[in-house]
This record gives C-alpha cells, structure tokens and sequence, in this order.
C-alpha cells in the first residue's frame, strides 16, 4: 500500500464512478447465492485514514458506507497491511533513498514508501469505527520482510500466495466484492489478482478512495476492465442481501 500526492481522491473516485459504473443483473441474487459470494474489505487502517503514515485523501469517508455494505454480506474478509521493521518497501531501509523512488528487488521494480502498518502498531490497526464484528478472516499481508504485497491474493513476487484463495475456494465462494484502499493500489491488485484465481470480481468504486498519483488512477481502472474486474456503485448491491 502506498500514497504519493494528494490528488483529492475523492474527487477523482466520484469522476470515475460516474465514467465506468456499471449495471450487472448479477446483483439480483437468489439466497443461495449467499453461498458464494463474498466482501473483501482492503487496507481500512489507521495508516491510510487522514492523519496516518500513508494517508489517503478521504479515506475515512468511505467507512460507514463499508460498514452498510457489510450488513448485506454473509461472508466478509479484511485485508490488513501488516509488516515488520524494516521492510524491504521502506525507504529507510536504504540508505540513501527517498520515499516514492524505486529500487530494484530480485521480483522487480519497487516503489518505497515511508514506514507504515508496522506490525503491532497503531497504524496497522483497523480503524475504530469500521464495524464488521461478522467478518470471519483477517488476512495479513506484507509480512515477510523482503517482498511487498499489494494484493489480498498474492505477495509482489507473483509467487507466493496469501492464503486468501485457497480459503474462499474452500468455502464454495466464486464472487467477491472489493471495497477499501487503496484503488489504484492495493484494490486494484487484489482485484486482478482475484480474477487470475478465477473468481468473479466487482469493485464498488464509492466504497474505494484513490490516490491517483502520476495517472495511477486511469491506468487502474483500465487495467481492471482489461482484466474483466466489474465496476459498480454502491447503489448496484446496497440493501440486497447477500447473507
């Protein structure tokens, strides 16, 4: 997870809502569609909320949306940014290096960001107002110290996996919804990487707040339409149950 300059996220994820937002008649559930169907909630930590480590502009107006949206899902899954001092995504652990450059890692291309969600921390921590007491997994990522993890599904080396999969494939789920932060980042990457797993995969673009840095907004959304993720409002699912 990570925040450059303030883009006002918002903004920018109302202009998009509006531009890409679709209507899809799977929202018109049977209830054992229930069965199948899942909330993925990314990232609403401390960290990213106005105030944290890696804030992104309007994080915490998405929560009590999120917190309605919860109520509708039987199945509900929270991604936490979780690492440990000195990581390999921080800039402080290279000399010499400044937040928002880059490094090469043996898997690639890294962007360093400041310290954030550090294991224990109170940034890591959830924020307090999400209210989601249902939700049956908390899947921690970014927790070994050499590679950085994006996504719910898979760590940045595109090797090594989260653990998320196995967990919903188990529980007989084929759709997830994805909400959280942030959407040109972490949501986008959990996202796509849920599609490669085979899932079905919407993003609720009001329930997400971006960053938008150097155009990662636009390149985002293309990249999950390109990929098959759907985009919707809130408006699509909100007082459809799905429990």
């Amino acid at each position: 997870m990570a925040v450059g300059q303030s883009v006002r996220g918002a903004r920018a994820v109302q202009l998009l809502s509006k531009n890409h937002f679709k209507e899809d008649p799977i929202m018109n559930v049977s209830a054992n569609r229930a069965l199948t169907t899942a909330l993925v909630v990314i990232d609403v930590q401390n960290d990213f909320i106005p105030g944290g480590q890696l804030a992104v502009p309007g994080g915490d107006e998405i929560v009590p949306l999120i917190n309605r949206l919860g109520q509708s899902f039987r199945h509900v899954v929270l991604a936490q940014d979780w690492h440990p001092a000195g990581h390999a995504s921080f800039a402080s652990s290279h000399p010499g290096k400044q937040p928002f450059g880059t490094v090469q890692l043996p898997y690639g291309e890294q962007t360093l960001w400041p310290d954030h969600c550090l294991q224990g921390s109170h940034g890591a921590a959830l924020h307090p107002a999400l209210k989601l007491d249902h939700a049956k997994l908390i899947i921690r990522k970014g927790c070994n110290p050499d590679i950085d993890s994006y996504s719910a599904f898979m760590e940045a080396d595109h090797q090594t996996p989260t653990g998320l999969t196995g967990y919903l494939k188990e529980r007989g789920i084929d759709t997830v919804y994805l909400v959280g932060l942030a959407l040109d980042f972490c949501v986008m990457f959990s996202a796509l990487d849920a599609r490669l797993a085979g899932f079905n995969a919407f993003v609720v673009l009001d329930a997400c707040r971006g960053i938008d840095r150097e155009g990662s907004m636009a390149a985002a959304i293309r990249r999950m339409q390109e990929a098959g993720v759907q985009l919707i409002e809130s408006s699509a699912i909100d007082g459809r149950p799905f429990a």
